[in-house]
């Protein structure tokens, strides 16, 4: 890739159902004395000069955005998954490029957003040391727009089959295991 800063959008993934933490917003919740939704952004928003900063998200609009983040909420109904946040952001993107970062990480690597655009401005997935992780991923806009689009005519709400359909290269983080808070447990360690 040259020496030019390809323009970026991020989009935060928060708008699911927190079934295993009994339907909380998950993203307001504390981990190491910090909300789900400022650690992720904290994390991710100083790797890059972002043109524009998403938040997936189907409630507490008004809390995302005094952090400065758009709220978008999915425009598919019935909560099918994460494949609706990320067509909902990919909606709402105007950049060529879009990083989707979900909010319940437990570890976000220093150089994600470098590693990511290294593999090129076609788009690419991340990989931590347990393997694919499909909802951290750099997508081309335009082409993911078509491949989610597809997906959901077809019946398919599997990100990864998206991920698959777009051929995006892997960029492993093999020393890193990004791990997900799902349960009340995740949250005591």
């Amino acid at each position: 890739m040259s020496g030019i800063i390809p323009a970026l959008s991020l989009g935060l993934l928060a708008g699911g159902r927190a079934s295993r933490l009994g339907g909380a917003d998950k993203a307001w919740a504390v981990y190491r004395g910090q909300a789900l939704i400022e650690r992720t952004l904290a994390a991710v928003a100083g790797q890059h000069p972002f043109a524009a900063c998403f938040v997936s998200a189907n409630r507490s609009g008004e809390r995302y955005a005094a952090l400065g983040l758009q709220p978008v909420p999915d425009r598919i109904d019935g909560f099918p998954g994460p494949l609706a946040g990320i067509d909902a952001l990919l909606a709402a993107c105007t950049t060529p490029l879009l990083l989707t970062v979900p909010v319940d990480l437990r570890l976000i690597p220093h150089d994600l957003v470098a590693g990511l655009l290294a593999a090129g401005e076609g788009g690419a997935v991340a990989h931590d040391a347990s393997g694919l992780q499909p909802l951290v991923a750099l997508w081309p806009v335009g082409r993911a727009r078509v491949a989610v689009a597809e997906a959901f005519a077809g019946g398919q709400t599997a990100v990864h089959r998206v991920v698959n359909a777009l051929a995006l290269p892997s960029v492993r983080f093999a020393d890193t295991q990004f791990d997900n808070l799902n349960t009340p447990d995740d949250f005591s360690t």
